[in-house]
C-alpha cells in the first residue's frame, strides 16, 4: 500500500517536466514565426557636380613629317654615311653616289662659260671701238650695227653657258644624297655598289621627324552629333578653346606624361566606318612613341554643370534599359529607371532619373527585393569613387547587362573594318 503513493508522486512530476518542456517549445516555435529582421545594404547618397566629359577614342600614332630620301641621278653608290635607325640633320651626307661623270659634265660647262666670257669681252670691245669712230665717218653704220649684234649674242650665249654649268652643278650636287628634314632615319633600302637612279628615282631610306608627333583618332559621328546637340542646348559648356587638351594612354596602359593638343577634325565621314577622323600633337622628346603604336587618346569635349555620378555596380541593365535600386525614407527599396549612357572610369554619369540627396544600393542587391525593407549602411567605397577622375568617356552604344568600360573598343571595332 505504500508504492502507490510513491508512484503517484512520480507521474506528477513527469507531467510537470513534460507540460514545461512543450511550453518551451511553444515560445521557441513563436519566436521562430516572426518577422526577419531587414537586409543589410550599402548605399550612397547622389549629389550633382560639375564633371568633364571626355571621349576616349582609340588610334594610330603617325610621324609629323616623313621624307623618302631618293636618288635624283643615276649612278653607283660608293658610302653610305650614316648609322641606320639614329638621328639625322638635315643637309647631313647620307649617301655618296659615283661623281666622276658629272663633274667631267659640269668641267665641260665650265669652260664653255669660260669661251663665252671671252667672246663677249672681244665683241664688247669691238663695239666700243666702233662708236668713236661712227661718229668720225671713219666705218659705216652697218659695220656698227654688227659690231653690236654681236655683242648681244655673245651676251646670250654667255647666259646659255652659265645656265648650262649651273645644271651640271645641280647633277654634281645630286651625287652627295643629304637629309630633306631632321628626324630618325630607318635602314637603308641600298647597299654600297648598288646602281640607283637608273630610269627611276630609286628609294634610299625614309627619315621620319618624331617631335612632336600627331596622333590620328576616330570618333563616333553619331556621338559627334549628340555631343554637338548637347553643346547647343547649354546642357554642356565647351571644356576650351579651338586647341582642346589630350591625354594619351599607351598600350601598356600607361598614361603619356607629355600632354597634346587637338589640331583639327575632318571634314568628311568615313563611309566603311561612319567615323570622323582627329589629329592631335604630342611632343615626344625621349621618342617613347613610335609610328604605327596603338593608343586611346583621352579628349576633352564638354563640362556638364550638374552631373550625377554614381559607381558602374549601382546601375543595372536589362531589356528595359537602366534602373538603380533606390531607398526611400522609409528604407524601403523602390526600383528607378535611370539613363546612363556615358562612363567615367569606374562610375557611370546619370544624366535623368536621379536627383541630388537621393539614396541608391550599390552592394547588396540580391537583399532587396522592391518594396522590401532593409537597413542602409554607407558604402565603404565611396571615397574611392569620389576621388575618381573628373573626365569621361562615351560607351559602346548597346551597354552590357554588366557594367563596362568606355567605348574605346567599340570605335576601335568600328575603324578596323
Amino acid at each position: 500500500m505504500r508504492s502507490v503513493p510513491r508512484y503517484t508522486a512520480v507521474a506528477a512530476a513527469a507531467l510537470t517536466l513534460a507540460l514545461l518542456a512543450a511550453c518551451g517549445d511553444k515560445a521557441a516555435n513563436g519566436a521562430a514565426g516572426g518577422p526577419p529582421p531587414p537586409a543589410t545594404v550599402a548605399v550612397i547618397t547622389v549629389a550633382p557636380a560639375a564633371v568633364t566629359l571626355s571621349a576616349e577614342l582609340p588610334g594610330r600614332v603617325e610621324a609629323s613629317r616623313i621624307a623618302q630620301v631618293r636618288a635624283r641621278t643615276a649612278g653607283i653608290v660608293l658610302q653610305r654615311a650614316f648609322k641606320e635607325g639614329g638621328e639625322v640633320k638635315a643637309g647631313e651626307v647620307l649617301f655618296r653616289i659615283d661623281p666622276a661623270s658629272f663633274q667631267a659634265s659640269y668641267d665641260s660647262a665650265q669652260a664653255a662659260v669660260a669661251k663665252a666670257e671671252a667672246n663677249l669681252a672681244q665683241a664688247e670691245l669691238k663695239v666700243k671701238r666702233y662708236k668713236p669712230l661712227l661718229a668720225a665717218q671713219a666705218v659705216s653704220q652697218q659695220e656698227y650695227d654688227d659690231a653690236v649684234t654681236a655683242q648681244k649674242q655673245g651676251a646670250a650665249d654667255l647666259a646659255t653657258a652659265k645656265a648650262a654649268r649651273q645644271n651640271a652643278g645641280l647633277t654634281l650636287g645630286y651625287a652627295t644624297v643629304t637629309a630633306p628634314i631632321s628626324g630618325r632615319i630607318g635602314r637603308a633600302l641600298v647597299t654600297e655598289g648598288a646602281l640607283v637612279g637608273q630610269g627611276e628615282a630609286t628609294a634610299l631610306a625614309v627619315v621620319q621627324q618624331l617631335d612632336p608627333i600627331y596622333v590620328n583618332v576616330t570618333q563616333s559621328s553619331t556621338e559627334l552629333l549628340r555631343l554637338r546637340q548637347q553643346l547647343a542646348s547649354g546642357k554642356l559648356k565647351s571644356a576650351g578653346a579651338d586647341q582642346a587638351k589630350v591625354t594619351l594612354v599607351t598600350e601598356d596602359g600607361q598614361v603619356y606624361p607629355h600632354a597634346g593638343k587637338l589640331l583639327f577634325a575632318d571634314v568628311s565621314v568615313d563611309e566603311s566606318s561612319g567615323a570622323v577622323s582627329l589629329r592631335a600633337e604630342f611632343p615626344n622628346p625621349n621618342r617613347t612613341l613610335l609610328p604605327g603604336m596603338y593608343v586611346r587618346a583621352r579628349l576633352d569635349q564638354g563640362v556638364s554643370e550638374a552631373a550625377i555620378v554614381v559607381p558602374q555596380q549601382a546601375v543595372v541593365r536589362g531589356a528595359d534599359g537602366a534602373s538603380v535600386m533606390l531607398v526611400g525614407a522609409d528604407n524601403k527599396v523602390a526600383p528607378r529607371p535611370v539613363k546612363a549612357d556615358t562612363a567615367q572610369g569606374q562610375n557611370w554619369i546619370v544624366t535623368s532619373g536621379l536627383q541630388g540627396g537621393e539614396r541608391i544600393i550599390v552592394e547588396g542587391f540580391q537583399k532587396a527585393k522592391p518594396g522590401a525593407l532593409v537597413k542602409p549602411v554607407p558604402w565603404a567605397g565611396h571615397a574611392a569613387a569620389g576621388a575618381a577622375s573628373a573626365s569621361a568617356s562615351a560607351p559602346p552604344a548597346s551597354a552590357p547587362a554588366a557594367p563596362s568600360p568606355p567605348a574605346a573598343s567599340a570605335a576601335a571595332a568600328a575603324a578596323s573594318k
